[in-house]
């Protein structure tokens, strides 16, 4: 998969400070690590850790992001999943896949963004429901459709 420019991605971070898209700095974050030294430069502040790291291989980290992401929504864990959603939107818009962009903004964020994280794997056919056991698929089926992961109430707090 091809990445966008570098001028591209220094573009990106200061618009996404300009306009305040990332509060956080969770997108950001994928941002820097796909920049090289000269170009991170432009863009490191005190926000960011003291020793960068350039990251490589961006399609293998979404890979493994989504099955983190997956994990978060199951487990209802709030702001690491709103965190997730924002990661994958990043790297789908890193690796060039405007259309995985467009998708995850029109679904909704029910149920931890699982219906976002769903418009996410979908796109690029990777596996969604496929590394899960047979009730953590049911419960994420569920709630990538928007819906409480069980029929009978959730005990942990996700509702319709």
């Amino acid at each position: 998969m091809t990445i966008r420019s570098q001028e591209e991605i220094v573009t990106r971070v200061w618009a996404l400070r300009a306009n305040r898209w990332d509060i956080f700095g969770f997108r950001e974050e994928v941002l820097v690590e796909a920049l090289d030294l000269d170009h991170a430069r432009l863009v490191l502040t005190p926000r960011h850790p003291a020793e960068w790291i350039q990251r490589v291989d961006h399609e293998a980290y979404a890979r493994d992001y989504l099955r983190f992401a997956i994990g978060k929504i199951i487990d209802h864990r709030g702001n690491s999943a709103s965190r997730s959603v924002d990661k994958l939107g990043e790297l789908a818009w890193l690796l060039g896949r405007d259309d995985i962009v467009a998708a995850m903004d029109h679904a909704g964020y029910p149920m931890y963004g699982a219906p976002k994280v769903k418009a996410f794997a979908d796109r690029f056919d990777w596996p969604f429901l496929d590394d899960l056991d047979g009730d953590d698929q049911q419960s994420l089926a569920r709630m990538a459709e928007g819906q409480q992961c069980d029929p009978r109430g959730c005990e942990q707090g996700c509702a319709d």
